[in-house]
Parts: C-alpha cells; sequence; structure tokens
C-alpha cells in the first residue's frame, strides 16, 4: 500500500513542474528551462542528502544502468518540455501516457516479470487510445505531437532502469546521479540558447526543480516497493492535476477526441492494476 500511495502522489505532483515550464517557455527557450530544472535540481537534492541521507552516500553499484536511466529521463524531459511549448499541457500528457503500455512490455525483457494474456489485452486497448488521440490521416501529427509521444516512450525506459536501481542503489543517490548526468549534458547546449534571467524567472526555476526533485524521489522510492508493471498504471492520476493546471493557468481544456483517447488508455491500465491487485 506504502509503494501505491509514494506513487501516487509523485504523480500528482509532477503537472506543476510541467505548468511551471510552460509558462517560463513563453519567455525563455525551453533548453533553457530544462538547464534551470537541473541545476537546481542539485541545489535542492545534495544538501538535502548531507543532512538527512548521508550514510546512503557512495558512488553507485550500477553504473551503467544509473548512466541509462539518468540519460532517458533527461531525453524525456528535453522533449515533454518542447512539446508543450506548442500543444497544450492535457494532449502532450495523455500522449506520452503511452509509457505505462511500454513500461508493461519492457518488464518481461528486462525485469523478467510475467505479463499474462489480459494484460496484453489491455496493452492493445491502451494502444488504441493513442490511435484515437493522433488520428493518423485526419490530423496532422505535427513535430510537437510526436515529441510528446517519443517521450512517453523514454520514460518508460526511465522507469524499467529505475525499477533496476531499487535492487542496488539507494533512492537518493539514485536521485543525485540523475541530476548531475542531466546537468552535465545540459550545460553543453544552453549556452547557446542563453538569455538573462530575472529573479521572478529564477524563483519560477527553483520552484520547478524543487516539485519535480520531490515527485521523482516519491516515484523513486515507490519503485522500491513495488513491481513496475503494477504501479506503472498509476501515471494515469497524472492527468487529473494536469488538466487542472491547464485549464486554471492556461485555459486549455482537452477536446472530445483526447477524452477518448484518454479514456481508452486509463481503462486499459487501471483493468492491469485491479487484476494484479486482485491476485
Amino acid at each position: 500500500m506504502l509503494a501505491y500511495l509514494l506513487n501516487l502522489c509523485g504523480w500528482l505532483l509532477l503537472p506543476f513542474m510541467d505548468g511551471i515550464a510552460k509558462y517560463l517557455s513563453t519567455d525563455l527557450h525551453f533548453l533553457q528551462v530544462v538547464w534551470g530544472r537541473y541545476f537546481f535540481m542539485l541545489l535542492i537534492s545534495i544538501p538535502t542528502a548531507l543532512i538527512f541521507f548521508r550514510y546512503e552516500l557512495k558512488f553507485p553499484n550500477s553504473l551503467p544502468v544509473q548512466l541509462w536511466r539518468s540519460f532517458f529521463l533527461f531525453l524525456s524531459t528535453i522533449l515533454f518540455f518542447y512539446a508543450i511549448t506548442s500543444i497544450s499541457l492535457a494532449e502532450a500528457l495523455t500522449l506520452s501516457f503511452v509509457s505505462p503500455i511500454i513500461v508493461t512490455i519492457l518488464s518481461i525483457f528486462y525485469l523478467e516479470e510475467k505479463v499474462g494474456l489480459h494484460r496484453w489485452i489491455a496493452v492493445i486497448v491502451g494502444f488504441c487510445g493513442v490511435l484515437v488521440i493522433i488520428r493518423p490521416g485526419f490530423i496532422d501529427f505535427n513535430l510537437a505531437s510526436f515529441s510528446a509521444l517519443a517521450a512517453g516512450f523514454s520514460y518508460a525506459f526511465y522507469i524499467i532502469y529505475t525499477r533496476k536501481l531499487s535492487f542496488t542503489d539507494s533512492a537518493i543517490v539514485t536521485l543525485i546521479f540523475t541530476g548531475t548526468v542531466g546537468f552535465l549534458i545540459i550545460s553543453l547546449l544552453v549556452p547557446f540558447f542563453w538569455t538573462n534571467l530575472n529573479i521572478s524567472q529564477i524563483v519560477f526555476l527553483i520552484l520547478l526543480a524543487a516539485i519535480g526533485t520531490l515527485g521523482h524521489f516519491l516515484i523513486i522510492l515507490s519503485l522500491r516497493l513495488g513491481e513496475a508493471s503494477k504501479l506503472a498504471p498509476l501515471g494515469y492520476f497524472e492527468i487529473t492535476t494536469n488538466i487542472l493546471v491547464g485549464y486554471v493557468f492556461f485555459d486549455d481544456l482537452p477536446d472530445l477526441w483526447i477524452y477518448l483517447g484518454l479514456f481508452l488508455i486509463v481503462i486499459s491500465g487501471l483493468y492491469i492494476f485491479m487484476r494484479e491487485n486482485y491476485k
């Protein structure tokens, strides 16, 4: 139960980070927003680790897995932050909701978790939901839409590698390593797109990083306690705060097709969740 609670809280927090990122992207290049997310993440997580988790700090036991996990989260962040510069939060998040479906598939090969017929049917239903949203041949599938979908694929790998690390490294080590790798990569790119920050933008970047750090820390902790394929559907609840943030701050509401596609995707995920817990 604790794993589900931690996971759910993490997902419900993250849309507030996305909303701030979308707001800042109206004045800043999205890569600079990504830089702020990682830079201030390190400023928050390192002192926190030294004060509260000092005895857990040590070099990662699974360096290659840490590197891959950090890369996939970084890639997912860049792809998603780019997507929300052009499309609504709800549309971008709904397209990225392909990640729990991909997690279910990847858990077979990377985590050796068993996936039966019922779960495969749920995966297919979820994929149909994605097709309803993008409506191939009926609407233009633009670069931002593709970017949101690709962010979901990348995030699925991030979840898988997070689960693998839960057996070898502490959550705080994983969090700091993630921030360090992301910061080093984005620092090579951001100088080409840099603009001077004002006080308001700095405050919002700090808030964005704080929310993202806490959200991901909760998700990392939850994956130490529960299987990735069972926790993955809880990510669908992110849409509740996502729609709230999109409507209150950007006057965005999903259209009928997005609601229909979202319904199919969420039903597929909740079916997996309820069936696994019924067993």
